[in-house]
């Protein structure tokens, strides 16, 4: 035996080696998305729709080359963080690409003088003298995009107007930044949940694993949600946790009630999630589905008592009844029935097209219901009917089919994240005027993809 005897450190199993973090990768999108997110929201108007499509396009550039790459666990929950840092760009910006905030703050400055937003027309308003008990002025109304029609935000999202409203005072930058937390905190819970399967009940597949990044650091989500302060985000959270309290079991059961008050929450926010009733009450069996819809009836029903009048559901339903007969920006299957409604009658048929199409999406749904498919599977794809089928269809829209698709890993939500920005050329000129040939280029590729994805490669089989 040699008197001195060199010391080896053991090898350790690979598995047990602590992951190495992509530090390059990490610095190169930190810097690069700080530069091109503070842009778009102290830089770049909506008018200026090549340099916005440049940086746009740089970003998604970035983020492609991170979210196709395989990440560990201990990965993920880094990049998670730096998705969480980029929203943060935007905490003091004003949303320059939407101006729908200017209703956000209206709605709240009523709510908290004690007015009911639901019963009034702003233009209503303009003279009267709840114009000056509720602090609002001419700067704020100008800015509405709709001042001739009632408010459509459900009640929980008018109690964050509120509240926002409340703190900002005469403020309406303070007001926006109340907001825009409200928007990030449920943003870091969308990451969190997306993070791993297991936080939403849903098994691991061998064959498709989530990939949470594909939302957490999409531009498109990033921009349109923390930038733009659309309340997206808010739904998605509680959407996605109704999706884990109804997969994650407790003993023998599973959180149903806690799940559907979650949805009840979310639909409160946007009415949106009420698509996806029909899949759940298949899911769960029609007895327990009953149950769980009166649950989500009676938390919006709860949310709603303070505004309860007689008008309340008749001024809704107008602004509702007019959104699917009037409002038609960046569609696709309607836009081409529209062609042939102009080609056959000589005028517009969005009146009798909107309902139409509206009832088609309701029958899919319920056929989409009895499917032997998975359920995020399915929520993915009524979603994408709902969407194919709508008159209007903003960027942000699209950005809980984004999650959506990270949780069933469809890249075709990425790729229709990617050509939506291409929409604001259409503010170039006032008022805006759409380019079909961007629109059909967009849709091209999108309608391509899906039906690769969806109609020739599969669908995935073992998602829960």
């Amino acid at each position: 035996m040699p008197l001195f005897q060199r010391h080896q450190t053991p090898k350790l199993p690979l598995h047990t080696l602590p992951a190495k973090q992509p530090i390059g990768w990490m610095l190169l999108v930190l810097l690069s998305g700080s530069i091109g997110y503070w842009w778009i929201g102290y830089e770049i108007d909506r008018t200026q729709s090549k340099t916005l499509i440049l940086v746009y396009g740089s970003l998604f550039l970035v983020y492609g080359l991170v979210a196709t790459r395989s990440w560990d666990a201990a990965q993920t929950r880094w990049w998670m963080g730096i998705a969480v840092l980029l929203r943060l760009v935007f905490l003091f910006s004003t949303p320059v690409l939407s101006d729908d905030f200017f209703r956000f703050v209206w709605d709240g400055r009523l709510l908290v003088a004690g007015v009911n937003p639901y019963l009034y027309l702003p233009s209503n308003l303009l003279h009267s003298p709840i114009f000056l008990s509720a602090n609002l002025n001419t700067t704020l109304y100008e800015g509405l995009n709709s001042p001739n029609y009632f408010t459509v935000y459900p009640p929980l999202n008018q109690l964050f107007f509120g509240t926002a409203a409340w703190i900002g005072g005469d403020n309406v930058q303070l007001s926006v930044v109340v907001m825009r937390v409200i928007i990030l905190m449920a943003e870091v819970g969308n990451c969190w949940l997306l993070s791993s399967p297991q936080n939403l009940g849903i098994q691991p597949s061998a064959k498709r694993k989530i990939n949470g990044l594909t939302y957490a650091l999409n531009p498109l989500v990033i921009v349109e949600l923390t930038g733009n302060l659309h309340f997206e985000a808010v739904t998605l959270f509680f959407v996605l946790l109704a999706l884990r309290w109804l997969n994650r079991p407790w003993f023998k059961g599973s959180y149903l009630t806690a799940s559907a008050m979650a949805l009840g929450l979310g639909a409160s926010v946007k009415l949106l999630p009420l698509i996806f009733l029909p899949l759940l009450v298949r899911r769960i069996g029609w007895q327990k589905g009953i149950i769980y819809g009166g649950v989500v009836g009676a938390t919006m029903v709860g949310l709603f008592l303070p505004f309860l009048s007689k008008s309340l559901f008749t001024n809704v339903g107008a602004s509702l009844d007019l959104y699917f007969q009037k409002f038609e920006f960046n569609a696709s299957v309607y836009y081409l029935l529209r062609e042939v409604g102009y080609w056959i009658t000589g005028y517009n048929l969005i009146q009798s097209l909107g309902p139409i199409l509206s009832l088609i999406t309701l029958g899919m749904v319920s056929w989409l219901a009895f499917q032997k498919r998975s359920l995020a599977e399915k929520m993915l794809l009524s979603l994408t009917v709902y969407f194919f089928l709508a008159t209007t269809v903003h960027p942000w829209y699209i950005t809980t089919l984004v999650a959506l698709g990270a949780v069933t890993r469809h890249w075709y939500p990425v790729i229709w994240s990617l050509m939506l920005p291409l929409t604001y050329v259409a503010y170039t000129s006032s008022p805006y005027h759409e380019n079909l040939r961007v629109v059909g280029l967009e849709y091209i590729l999108v309608f391509g993809l899906f039906a690769y994805e969806v109609l020739l490669k599969g669908i995935d089989w073992e998602t829960n």
